[in-house]
C-alpha cells in the first residue's frame, strides 16, 4: 500500500459524524443540514431531456479528450464569461468528470518527485482534496492562512523564499471555499510573476465562480489575468470549472480544466491511463448546460434571495464577512466552533460544519477556529427556518 495513506487526515464529514455521535436532537424539529455544499435547487429540465435523448450513446466508448462539440462549447463559454480573445478547444480545454477527481489527478500528474522535497502551496482553510492530493503525490503541503485581516485572501508575500524555491504547484480557490472571498486580478498577476520567478504551476479552482451576489460584478478568473498580461498561451496557468454549482448538476460529475496547452497535453496523457473519460450522454448534457446562461442567472437569483433573508436574521447575533460569491456564510462563533456545532445540533437539529475541520494549525493559530461553514443550499424556506433556529441558539448562549 502507498505509505502516504496513513498520513491523510480524517475527512471533515467523518469528524462531524463523530462530533454528533450519541446526540439526540429534538424529535419535533426536522433536521436541516447546512453542512455540505451540495446544491439543492432543481436541475435544469432541458439538460435532463438531452440526457434522455442521448441515452443510446451508452453503447459507445467515449474518448478521454472529450468530443469537439463539448470542447467548443466550453471554449466559447470561457471566451464570453472572462472576455478572452481566444481559447483553443483542441489544445487548451479538457473535459473532466467533476473538479474533485480532476484536482486530485492533476496534482499526481504535475508533481516531480525527482526534485528535492516538492511543495504544494494552498489556502488555509481549504477544500480537503488539495491536501490529500499533495500528500499522496509525496509533496509537502504548505498552508497560507486566509484571515479576516487580509480579507480572507492568502497573502503570497508571507511565503518564505525557501518554500517558493521548492514549490511546484500553487493551488488557489476563488471564490473561496468556505470564505466566499474573491481574489483580485492584481493578486493573480502577483501569483503569475512568482510562478515565472520560481518555476511552478498555478491551479485555480473556480468552481464557485458562477454563484455571485452582484450581477454586475462577476468574479475574476486566472485566465483573465493572463490575458491582461499578454499571455494568450496561459503559460503556467490552468483553471478548473464545474457544472455542479453553476447548473445544479452535482450528480452529473462534469467539469473541465483549461489553460496552458503544454500542461494539458501532459495531463491528457496521464488521464489516458487514469481511465476517467466522460460518457457521451453526459457530454451531450454538459454541452447543453454550457451553452445556456438563463438557468444560471435564475440560479443566482435564488441564492441572492436566500442570502438576503438569512443574513438579515443572523446579522444581530453573529459576525460574518459580507458574502461576495459562493453559497457559504463563514460566521464567527461565540464559543469554540466544535462546541457550537454540537450544541446547535443537540438543541435545534441543525447541522453546520466546524471551521477547524476545514483548516490546519499554523504558526499564528488555526484560521478556522471559532468559525463555522454554513452552506445555504436548501430552499429559501428551509434556510430561513435554519437561520431562526441558529439565532435562537445563539441567544440561549448569551443567557
Amino acid at each position: 500500500m502507498n505509505a502516504n495513506l496513513k498520513n491523510l487526515h480524517p475527512y471533515p464529514f467523518e469528524r462531524l459524524n463523530q462530533l454528533k455521535a450519541g446526540l439526540e436532537p429534538p424529535a419535533h424539529l426536522n433536521h436541516i443540514a447546512l453542512s455540505i455544499g451540495e446544491p439543492k435547487h432543481p436541475s435544469p429540465e432541458f439538460v435532463k431531456q438531452v440526457m434522455r435523448d442521448s441515452i443510446d450513446k451508452l453503447a459507445q466508448y467515449p474518448t478521454t479528450k472529450g468530443g469537439p462539440k463539448l470542447r467548443q462549447a466550453i471554449a466559447y463559454w470561457l471566451e464570453n464569461r472572462f472576455s478572452l480573445d481566444s481559447v483553443d478547444p483542441e489544445q487548451q480545454v479538457l473535459p473532466v468528470t467533476g473538479t474533485r477527481e480532476a484536482l486530485f489527478a492533476f496534482t499526481q500528474a504535475v508533481i516531480d518527485n525527482s526534485q528535492d522535497s516538492p511543495v504544494v502551496v494552498s489556502p488555509n482553510p481549504f477544500y480537503q482534496i488539495y491536501e490529500g492530493a499533495a500528500i499522496l503525490a509525496d509533496a509537502q503541503p504548505y498552508y497560507l492562512d486566509c484571515i479576516a485581516e487580509q480579507g480572507f485572501i492568502p497573502d503570497l508575500s508571507t511565503v518564505p523564499e525557501s518554500i517558493w524555491q521548492r514549490c511546484q504547484l500553487l493551488q488557489i480557490c476563488t471564490p473561496g471555499n468556505p470564505t466566499g472571498a474573491i481574489i483580485s486580478v492584481e493578486q493573480m498577476r502577483q501569483a503569475i510573476v512568482l510562478a515565472d520567478k520560481y518555476d511552478f504551476i498555478i491551479a485555480s479552482d473556480e468552481c464557485y465562480s458562477e454563484v455571485y451576489l452582484d450581477e454586475q460584478a462577476p468574479p475574476f478568473g486566472l485566465l483573465e489575468a493572463c490575458q491582461q498580461m499578454g499571455r494568450s498561451d496561459y503559460y503556467r496557468c490552468v483553471v478548473f470549472h464545474s457544472l455542479s454549482k453553476r447548473s445544479n448538476l452535482p450528480g452529473l460529475r462534469s467539469g473541465f480544466i483549461a489553460g496552458d496547452a503544454a500542461i494539458l497535453k501532459s495531463f491528457l496523457s496521464y488521464r489516458t491511463y487514469h481511465g476517467c473519460a466522460m460518457s457521451l450522454p453526459v457530454q451531450d448534457a454538459s454541452t447543453a448546460a454550457w451553452n445556456d446562461e438563463q438557468h444560471v442567472i435564475q440560479n443566482r437569483t435564488l441564492y441572492r434571495e436566500k442570502f438576503a433573508a438569512v443574513t438579515e436574521i443572523l446579522r444581530d447575533v453573529l459576525t460574518f464577512p459580507e458574502p461576495q460569491a459562493s453559497f457559504y456564510l463563514w460566521p464567527e462563533t461565540p464559543i469554540d466552533d466544535r462546541d457550537f456545532a454540537q450544541g446547535l445540533f443537540a438543541q435545534q437539529n441543525v447541522t453546520l460544519l466546524p471551521g477547524q475541520y476545514l483548516s490546519r494549525d499554523s504558526a499564528t493559530g488555526n484560521p478556522g477556529k471559532n468559525r463555522v461553514r454554513m452552506a445555504l443550499v436548501a430552499g429559501t424556506d428551509e434556510c430561513v427556518e435554519a437561520a431562526l433556529r441558529i439565532k435562537q441558539y445563539v441567544q440561549s448562549l448569551n443567557g
